[in-house]
């Protein structure tokens, strides 16, 4: 069975770059990932008490809860090879 990946992408409203990072990492996720993740989209415009408490300094930010570590990748996530090594799904 495959590593199950626990992802959260920060976004602050619908603008261009988040739509951007949300149509990116839902495409590498269906390609790479198939049924073996959760994608959760938070807009900090709805939820701004969460910016502190992931320590979110810039977004769009991609943070891979699971599996360990931790990763964190911040922007419109177009440049897929860096995105995947971000992410420790293929080797950089």
């Amino acid at each position: 069975m495959k590593e199950q990946h626990i992802l959260t992408l920060y976004i602050a409203g619908k603008t261009q770059k988040a739509v951007r990072a949300i149509e990116n990492i839902n495409r590498y996720c269906e390609e790479h990932l198939q049924n073996s993740y959760t994608l959760e989209v938070v807009d900090l415009k709805e939820h701004p008490e969460l910016a502190a408490s992931e320590q979110i300094i810039a977004i769009p930010t991609l943070i891979r809860k699971l599996p360990a570590p931790i990763r964190t990748l911040v922007g419109d996530l177009s440049d897929k090879e860096k995105v995947l090594v971000g992410l420790n799904l293929k080797p950089a």
